[in-house]
């Protein structure tokens, strides 16, 4: 039997402020993407709606002083709470912990908001997540000091770890300030800043998106190639997910003597232009079962650990829990024995 956790140790992951989404959230997301024309564009409406009605009634529940209103619902959407105007960026996930924000965000006029808050929407899960929020002066100045060019979807990146990750300080500005009273200072160094942001745009990865192209790189074999002799790969078929498959042969040196893991990714096309991911690790050499205490971990782009799994004494193969995403997101796999560990970087 399988088990896998996420690790509790990254401070976003504790406890992180969880809404859930009632049933008639979901029909007004899809009356509301039904109405955009742009195919690109309503997945991403259909997301800004759930967190926008979500956010609401969260709001409104710890705030019942406080008027809650929707001022727009769309790619990008708003609600105002008394005086402050809140812009809404919702994503499908915080996987490699940057966070992409529409031009239209900080588009001037009536629009302007006051602050910006973060909301990891999973569908299949009926849940939003509440990942942080940023006053407009603290965005502004990261904008202008990293100097931060549009991508090809109109957007702009900025660090996860740049926004603060505890909603109860909204709730204690919307509550006790007017918005020309919040002076909040820039909480991190320009320097590490810039430092952190250019390393996350300068990491070798494999390409996903390349596999689907039949472009490998050499290191990664088909699954034929490694149920020959030389590995002797124990692997039952029908664990593994259905779509492209590759395998990766892991060596943790002295940790297991001779013997060697093999990693395999499997990835398949899903709905919405995103790419599924499936991620195993198995034993080679003959052996039945993994050794005990190895770990597979799903990092995020920035290091912090997303999922976790521990291979027990009679584990034949350990794996994470599936995930998807749009090409260009970035995710690292770690596998781990003691102190040793290695370490490879993807990007979908």
């Amino acid at each position: 039997m399988i088990s896998s956790s996420v690790n509790l140790t990254d401070a976003r992951l504790l406890l992180p402020e969880v809404i859930w989404l009632e049933p008639e959230y979901f029909e007004m997301a899809k009356q509301m993407s039904d109405k955009v024309k742009s195919e690109s564009r309503q997945w991403q409406t259909y997301l800004s709606a759930l967190a926008v009605q979500s956010f609401e009634q969260w709001l409104s529940d710890r705030l019942p002083d406080q008027r809650v209103d929707r001022a727009e619902i769309g790619t990008v959407s708003y609600l105002k709470i008394g005086e402050f105007k809140l812009c809404i960026i919702a994503v499908e996930h915080c996987l490699d912990e940057v966070v992409s924000v529409p031009q239209d965000a900080f588009a001037s006029g009536t629009q302007t908001s006051d602050f910006y808050a973060v909301l990891e929407v999973l569908e299949e899960e009926e849940q939003v997540i509440i990942r942080g929020f940023l006053h407009c002066e603290q965005i502004n100045y990261y904008w202008s000091l990293l100097n931060l060019p549009a991508l090809e979807d109109g957007c702009y990146q900025l660090p996860l770890s740049l926004f603060d990750a505890e909603p109860h300080h909204l709730l204690l500005y919307c509550r006790y300030l007017a918005p020309v009273a919040v002076n909040l200072p820039v909480v991190l160094a320009a320097a590490k800043v810039e430092a952190d942001f250019s390393g996350y745009l300068k990491e070798s990865r494999t390409k996903l998106t390349q596999w689907l192209q039949g472009i490998f790189d050499e290191t990664w074999f088909s699954i034929d190639a490694m149920l020959d002799r030389e590995v002797n790969l124990s692997l039952n078929t029908r664990s593994v997910d259905l779509g492209l498959k590759k395998g990766k042969l892991i060596d943790l040196q002295m940790q297991m003597g001779r013997q060697s893991l093999a990693l395999l990714v499997s990835i398949a096309r899903e709905e919405q232009a995103q790419l599924g991911v499936s991620i195993q690790l198995h034993p080679t050499m003959g052996n039945k079962y993994l050794p005990p205490n190895i770990k597979l971990i799903l990092l995020s782009k920035a290091g912090k650990i997303l999922q976790e799994v521990t291979s027990r004494s009679h584990d034949n193969y350990i794996q994470l829990k599936s995930f998807k995403g749009e090409a260009g997101k970035y995710f690292s796999i770690e596998v781990s024995l003691d102190d040793v560990s290695i370490r490879e970087d993807f990007e979908l």
